[in-house]
């Protein structure tokens, strides 16, 4: 009896597969393989920049491209360059948005604040325009069939994000705790309203 359980056991193994389900096998992983390969461009130059949340953390995306440049270094960093101008539009946009929230709540209670949130959501903007630190080109990809196209991905994470505007004197200590408790919820609303649109 333990002999017959040992043999059926041993006939299901590898090397007891008949030769043709072996080869099948095999050659269904080396065309998986080949097609890996071959479907080289990375889907962030597909999906373009925009907000997105990772297993870890959520982030600002901003892709970047230029055509026609023979100058590597010099493709690269426009490119780059490029990559960060709009990953740069991207956290305006979630500024305005953050600071229109605040302006709200500020407001309906006390009307006389209005033209001070106007002013906190100017400052905010001439951060984004000029110091976005934290910003990372993560990923170049070079496009060697379609007219030698440089593409950069470039990244800051709402942490830095949320760092940078701490250590902004410009903003006052009431506007400054508002985004740190509400940053989250803001790049949510913001990423689920890009899915809508992406999804039509």
């Amino acid at each position: 009896m333990g002999f017959q359980l040992l043999r059926r056991a041993r006939q299901r193994s590898w090397t007891h597969q008949k030769p043709g389900a072996r080869w099948s096998f095999i050659l269904f992983a080396a065309v998986m393989l080949m097609l890996a390969a071959c479907s080289g461009t990375p889907k962030w130059v597909a999906k373009g920049g925009g907000y997105m949340s990772e297993k870890n953390s959520k982030a600002f995306y901003g892709v970047g491209a230029v055509t026609g440049i023979q100058n590597e270094p010099l493709a690269k960093e426009a490119a780059d360059n490029r990559a960060r101008a709009d990953l740069a539009k991207y956290v305006d946009t979630y500024t305005s948005y953050l600071m229109r929230d605040y302006a709200a709540a500020t407001t309906a209670g006390d009307f006389r604040k209005s033209s001070e949130e106007q002013n906190v959501e100017r400052a905010v903007k001439t951060f984004v325009a000029t110091h976005l630190s934290g910003v990372q080109v993560i990923d170049r990809w070079k496009d060697e069939k379609n007219n030698k196209t440089t593409y950069s991905l470039a990244k800051m994470d709402l942490a830095s994000f949320k760092d940078n505007v701490n250590q902004m004197r410009e903003l006052n200590a009431a506007a400054r705790d508002y985004v740190r408790k509400n940053a989250e919820r803001a790049f949510d609303r913001l990423q689920q309203e890009e899915d809508r649109r992406d999804a039509r």
